[in-house]
């Protein structure tokens, strides 16, 4: 196999929330990277390459701020937070190959610069290796949750492969967004929960904590598709369109415009797709009024979000968390 090229963090303008859990995070960076001491040399190269390339951990950032809002177990919680990250870190390997992303983060992908078979054995043993972390929380429940967890994302994958392109549904919508974020943030502040001193009430409302940040999050990024830059958002403006995806803003859009010719040819099967009269409808939608519903939209999960979290204690973490809240609806990447 290839070597891999290096790769250096994005050091953005980083939010105050995350300095909460700076120290715990270090353990957690630790912690996966030790997930291929004992691993092949390539394999350990890739996963070192995976890792480097940063990103925002927000998923870890929220199991440990939950956790230490419940008084879960350091321990526990440390663990948890790298099989989360690096559950999705596997999913985003096969999401890159199935996508064909040559880039993300403005890094080249693992994909290319390995070959198919390589990728895909790579990202298997990601997943391996977030479910080790998952059972050494010694947690049944979690670890039951852990891959149904799993089979959802997997799920909602093969249904976008399938049966997505093209739709205009909002249900359909909102089990794709569950599936391919909402289920996984909704395990971090569950599981979190579940490791905690707290009774089933707290449990439950920790998941809908989760559930509907998960859904705030999934349509903040899809507004991005529209409104934000390349170099911030990694990818090219209108990929899910160019897709054929139809996403919130495009749903909001198409209610509003159903006989914009980029529209009828998304809806018609029209494939492959005119890319010029789809650059057009990814402009159209920039400017209409699609956005700002769409973000009403995001944002109203968010408040959702926030009435299931503990009035108290009042605290640090408490305030973090609500911080994270407002940050993925008013994030530009």
């Amino acid at each position: 196999m290839p070597g891999i090229s290096s790769a250096g963090k994005n050091d953005l303008k980083t939010p105050l929330f995350f300095s909460h859990v700076q120290a715990d995070m270090q353990q957690v960076e630790a912690l996966m990277r030790c997930q291929g001491a004992d691993c092949q040399a390539d394999l350990r190269a890739a996963l070192e390459h995976i890792l480097g390339a940063g990103g925002k951990r927000i998923r870890p950032t929220l199991g440990l701020l939950t956790g230490r809002l419940l008084g879960a177990p350091h321990e526990r919680l440390i663990t948890l937070a790298a099989a989360v990250e690096l559950l999705h870190t596997a999913t985003l390997v096969h999401d890159d190959l199935i996508d064909g992303a040559l880039l993300r983060r403005g890094i080249q992908t693992l994909n290319a610069q390995w070959s198919p078979p390589a990728t895909v054995l790579t990202g298997d043993f990601i997943f391996a290796r977030a479910a080790k972390l998952a059972a050494e929380t010694d947690h049944l429940p979690l670890m039951k949750l852990f891959a149904e967890t799993l089979a959802v994302i997997v799920n909602g994958e093969l249904a976008q492969l399938f049966v997505a392109r093209g739709t205009a549904d909002r249900e359909e919508y909102t089990r794709r967004i569950y599936a391919k974020t909402a289920s996984l943030i909704e395990m971090t502040t569950w599981a979190a929960a579940m490791i905690s001193p707290v009774d089933e009430v707290v449990v439950e409302s920790a998941r809908l904590f989760g559930y509907n940040l998960g859904m705030a999050f999934q349509i903040m990024d899809d507004v991005l598709d529209f409104t934000g830059e390349v170099r911030e958002v990694g990818k090219p403006v209108g990929s899910d369109l160019i897709q054929g995806l139809v996403t919130l803003p495009t749903l909001y859009y198409i209610d509003e415009h159903p006989d914009d010719p980029g529209v009828r040819m998304i809806l018609g099967g029209q494939y492959p797709l005119d890319l010029a009269v789809i650059a057009d409808l990814v402009q159209a939608v920039r400017t209409s009024s699609a956005i700002p519903r769409a973000l009403e939209e995001g944002r109203a999960y968010v408040e959702k979000a926030l009435q299931f979290l503990p009035a108290s204690p009042q605290g640090i973490e408490r305030q973090a968390l609500i911080d994270l809240a407002h940050y993925i609806v008013n994030r530009k990447s």
